[in-house]
């Protein structure tokens, strides 16, 4: 199976596939219709305390990457119900960051082998 990630603000493809948001927080300024979710997976998202200490600075990339892939290597429970998700279907994961190229959707896809 195929594993897109995009902006939840995108606009919702047939080839989405299940949508499956992976943030912690619900993204500003939209409903929950507007979304298009069919699956908010909020424990598999980067703890409060690395998101904070990230801020999405590009110049702590690395280290982020680094220690969320720890976070997920503690927290299987969240991941195996990911993986379960994603077993049965194409699947996008949908992230609220502005950055495209620093965000935690990257590191978990690639996380599932999904790149």
């Amino acid at each position: 199976m195929t594993v897109h990630i995009k902006r939840i603000y995108e606009p919702k493809q047939d080839k989405d596939g299940i949508r499956i948001l992976v943030d912690r927080l619900w993204p500003r300024g939209l409903s929950k219709q507007d979304a298009a979710v069919h699956l908010w997976l909020k424990e598999v998202a980067p703890s409060p305390a690395l998101r904070r200490w990230f801020g999405h600075d590009p110049a702590k990339w690395t280290e982020f990457q680094r220690r969320y892939q720890g976070e997920l290597e503690k927290n299987a429970s969240a991941v195996e119900e990911l993986e379960r998700q994603i077993e049965k279907s194409d699947a996008t994961l949908l992230y609220a960051a502005k950055d495209l190229r620093h965000n935690h959707a990257i590191v978990l896809q690639r996380f599932l082998g999904k790149d």
